[in-house]
Parts: C-alpha cells; structure tokens; sequence
C-alpha cells in the first residue's frame, strides 16, 4: 500500500508539471510530496537533484524561459538586460554559435550551476537605476514565453553602455546603438532621468546625436537629465582606452 501510495504521488506531479521545468520543494508540496520523499523519487529515478531543494523530472529537458521564471522567484529584480534583450527584439551584430544569456538584477545574486551548464551566461548585479525607476522598461518581448521579463530596447542599450570596459566593447556598443531604431522619447526619458550613472548618459546622448535615432535636443529640454557637471567626462576604460564624454 505505502508503494502504491508513493506511485500515485509521483505520478500526479508527472501528470500536473511542465516536464521542462525545474522544481523546487514548495511546488513538491502541492502535489504532497515532503523533500524527504522528493530525495527517494531521485535516489528511484523519477527525479533528478540539479541543486540544494531543486529538482526535475528524470529525462527532461529544461526550458530556457521557464528557467528564467523559476530564478526570478528567487533573485529580485532578475531580467534579461543588455545584449540578449536587444538580440530577442531583433537587434544584433551576427548570431552567436551558442547563446550567452546576459542578465541583470539590482541586488547581489549567483545563477546556480545547473542553470549556467544549460544555458550560459552571466548576471551584472547591479543598480543602475533610483528606486522610481528601478522597474521601467522591463517588457516580455513577442515570442518570448510570459511571464519572462526582458528589459525593452531602450532600457537594453542603457545597460549595454553600462557594461563597456574595453575598446571592442565600446565600437560592439555603438553599432549596436546606431543600428536600433523605433526608439521611444517618452521611455527613455525615464530612463535617463533615472539612470545613476553619468558616464551611460552621457555616452547615450553622445551616440544618439550621431545616430539621429532619437531627437537628443528635445530629450534634454523636456527632462532634466542627470549629466553630471557642465565639464567634459574624462574616464579610462579597463584596458587603458581613454574616454572623453562631452556634458
């Protein structure tokens, strides 16, 4: 009776799961099975341990999106920024061999192991953002499963910027921006007015004006942009690349 018990179980969670999702212990427990149990169904062969309380289902094959569901349950603020966001709205340089997801979140986080062996990647901890505006710009794209949240084109190229360290990132940055068109005044004037970091708004107008993808001048006049002093920006890039930003 008790194997019947377990039996019966096991098989409601294979009947009631996506089989490409992970599992973790609270959704064991919907379906009555105690993390003690959860450990028997991977020492059986129903379930496989990926990580400390998270599990899936023997033969699965995880789901990128519904991964990134499940970890933003876990990480606050977690999105697909940067490169990725642009690449999953069409804009992109070539397509990549293998995708490296590129995400974001505002607070410390690690992206546990079993994640990064299926779907490498990285995560930029990192506030970019004041606390008004911490959550705008983040869209789900079409195409992309819902629930997953992606920042917008804007947002993404605000990040992209962010990230630049060396000169190849650089020149990658500016094509990517030269080449995204359709961009909204009204989101990025959010964004700008709330982005903490002088160097990224600086180098988004900078490139923007050359671009002519977005009209700079109205942007400056309609919000109060946070450009720092009225002098030039001198920074130096982590491979010695100087970097000069005009106010």
């Amino acid at each position: 009776m008790a194997d019947m018990g377990i039996t019966f179980l096991i098989n409601g969670l294979l009947r009631g799961v996506s089989h490409e999702q992970p599992l973790d212990l609270a959704i064991l427990r919907e379906y009555g099975i105690s993390p003690a149990m959860a450990g028997h169904y991977a020492r059986t062969g129903w379930l496989v341990r990926m990580g400390k309380g998270v599990y899936c289902v023997a033969g699965a094959r995880l789901d990128r999106d519904q991964s990134l569901v499940f970890l933003q349950g876990r990480i606050e603020g977690l999105h697909v920024g940067g490169r990725t966001a642009l690449a999953w709205q069409g804009v992109r340089r070539y397509l990549e061999a293998q995708e490296r997801l590129t995400m974001w979140a505002p607070v410390r986080g690690d992206l546990p192991e079993w994640f990064t062996e299926r779907f490498p990647g990285s995560l930029t901890s990192l506030s970019l953002f004041d606390d008004a505006t911490k959550e705008a710009g983040i869209v789900t794209p079409p195409a992309v499963t819902d629930g997953v949240r992606v920042s917008s084109r804007e947002r993404a190229l605000l990040e992209l910027l962010r990230e630049v360290r060396t000169a190849l990132q650089l020149q990658e940055a500016r094509e990517l921006l030269f080449a995204t068109l359709g961009l909204r005044p009204a989101v990025l004037g959010e964004l700008l007015t709330g982005c903490t970091s002088v160097k990224t708004v600086r180098l988004f107008l900078m490139w923007a004006t050359q671009a002519g993808n977005v009209d700079v001048d109205a942007l400056r006049d309609r919000y109060a942009l946070p450009t720092g002093s009225a002098s030039r920006w001198i920074g130096t890039l982590a491979d010695g690349t100087k970097l000069v930003l005009p106010a």
